[in-house]
């Protein structure tokens, strides 16, 4: 997989002897889609706002922080949001299921324990997100955001967000699995507002804007203590892990930071035992805040997570303040 997600990227051509592969994969998802438009599938239409934050690509983007950031600004604004994820990676005794900081991540998934985290707002799980939808109203939430739901349509929405890698972008523009995309680019013409994780005003669609991704505390996973980013708690050269879509990402942004390090990376949604976390040298070793809800129950002294933040640029604060007054 890694060999052919490097040929995404780099312009190779290999990738296309599986172009009958993408062609079945369009069919397929493009007659999906159509029932649900159609109607020969249903989609369910919520009584409160929806907004979909997901992405076109597969592998990391940034949604989570962007979701983890909209949802904290919405309760600010006076909204009562909850979060509905599929859960993906867990396996839960019953759906729906409520999830909260403490959550086992074999149960919920490491990316909704990890916005309850951050959040510390309602967040529930279930391959059908109509029936977390309707367990989330019912506990009196009036708005609902959808992480990584965008292909989901079986759960109806007010307002698309996609959020696109600055650094990436979409690759050679294929579908899967001879390019990253999920859908088609002709879909982002569809949605409400482009938002890239760093630079990518490329395509005359629809609103695009911008968001970064900061750095905002270091925390220890033995007890959860943060310390700010200026007074960093470990000296020396550390190792650093990251099971996430786009593990350089996390690499780039430690060398921003001035860490050295020996990096370690592992697939998406890896599932991390107590040796990924030992080394023998005994160095700290520091992970992404995802990787972190895996490795609490097992972390050691040495372990550090660093926790990153979304800040989207003012004009997509004012364009969702607008969007929102209409609805």
């Amino acid at each position: 997989m890694k060999r052919l997600e490097r040929a995404w990227y780099s312009g190779a051509r290999w990738p296309e002897v599986l172009t009958p592969l993408e062609s079945l994969y369009k069919k397929v998802t493009a007659r999906r889609r159509q029932a649900f438009q159609s109607g020969r599938r249903e989609t369910w239409t919520s009584p409160v706002p929806v907004i979909v934050v997901g992405n076109i690509t597969v592998g990391g983007t940034g949604k989570s922080p962007l979701t983890a950031w909209l949802g904290r600004w919405l309760r600010d604004q006076g909204w009562q949001p909850g979060i509905i994820s599929r859960g993906y990676g867990g396996h839960a005794p019953r759906y729906p299921f409520y999830v909260n900081d403490t959550s086992d991540v074999a149960h919920a998934g490491d990316e909704p324990v990890m916005l309850a985290q951050q959040t510390q707002l309602p967040v529930v799980v279930d391959p059908d997100r109509p029936r977390a939808a309707r367990k989330l109203i019912a506990a009196g939430c009036n708005i609902l955001l959808s992480d990584d739901g965008l292909q989901h349509h079986a759960l109806g929405r007010d307002i698309e967000l996609v959020v696109v890698d600055g650094m990436r972008g979409f690759g050679n523009g294929r579908c899967l699995p001879v390019g990253p995309l999920r859908e088609p680019l002709s879909r982002l013409q569809e949605v409400d507002a482009i938002i890239s994780n760093g630079d990518l005003r490329s395509r005359d669609v629809v609103a695009q804007y911008s968001m970064s991704l900061v750095p905002s505390a270091w925390r220890h996973l033995n007890d959860g203590v943060c310390y700010s980013i200026d007074a960093r708690p470990f000296d020396g050269r550390v190792h650093a892990i990251a099971g996430i879509g786009n593990p350089q990402r996390f690499f780039k942004t430690l060398e921003t930071l001035g860490v050295a390090f020996d990096e370690h990376p592992l697939p998406d949604h890896h599932r991390f035992s107590a040796h990924d976390v030992r080394f023998a040298d005994n160095r700290p070793v520091v992970m992404t805040a995802k990787d972190a809800v895996k490795c609490r129950p097992f972390a050691n002294e040495r372990c550090w997570s660093l926790d990153i933040e979304a800040c989207p640029e003012p004009a997509l604060i004012e364009w969702l303040a607008a969007r929102l007054g209409k609805l």
